[in-house]
């Protein structure tokens, strides 16, 4: 049996996974709400392998710091997501990884996450990670894109287009829901066009 892989990812609606200079939105865009929390809780609280490229490892390691208590980013789901069995592909980090169960494999991502779905127990999720993500998308290797998308448009300040780089694909709407009253949750099955 093939493990599945989600793609997961923050976006603003018109497509921006951040913001850069003269953004002063605050994390979540400042549009956070209970059911948000409470649904990221639910989602991080089931058995599965995180799996992360090494600048969004980076990222996180800074952000979140040894413990996330001490990061003031005390999401009761992001501590979940923090002490998953976590997979980082890279071929520049080394040494110890300040997270708590994480181990690099170094290598191409095409090759190593087809060798995870192959060989996982876990399903397999990835929060960020763009460009990692769109290789992956490309090889057919993703069986889910699961995009959040905030009630803002950050035209001015929006960095990271979450698609930017991504082939083009065919989307099956599978589940959505709203979230405090104006966050969209959708996740779909995508497939390559052609």
């Amino acid at each position: 049996m093939t493990a599945t892989y989600t793609f997961d990812v923050f976006s603003s609606l018109d497509g921006y996974g951040s913001y850069g200079e003269g953004g002063d939105w605050g994390g979540y865009w400042g549009k956070q709400g209970p059911e948000l929390l409470d649904r990221r809780f639910e989602l991080f609280g089931t058995e599965q392998r995180m799996i992360f490229g090494a600048n969004t490892f980076r990222q996180f390691v800074e952000m979140l710091g040894a413990s996330t208590e001490e990061s003031g980013v005390g999401d009761p789901w992001v501590t979940r997501m923090r002490n998953l069995p976590t997979t980082v592909v890279s071929s520049t980090l080394a040494g110890s990884l300040d997270w708590p169960d994480a181990t690099i494999a170094s290598g191409d991502a095409v090759d190593i996450v087809a060798r995870l779905k192959a060989e996982s127990e876990l399903p397999l999720r990835s929060h960020g990670s763009l460009s990692m993500n769109w290789a992956l998308l490309a090889a057919g290797l993703v069986d889910r894109v699961q995009v959040t998308i905030f009630p803002v448009i950050t035209g001015r300040t929006g960095t990271d287009p979450i698609f930017g780089g991504a082939a083009d694909f065919d989307l099956e709407l599978i589940e959505s829901r709203t979230l405090d009253g104006d966050i969209q949750e959708l996740i779909y099955r995508p497939t390559l066009h052609v």
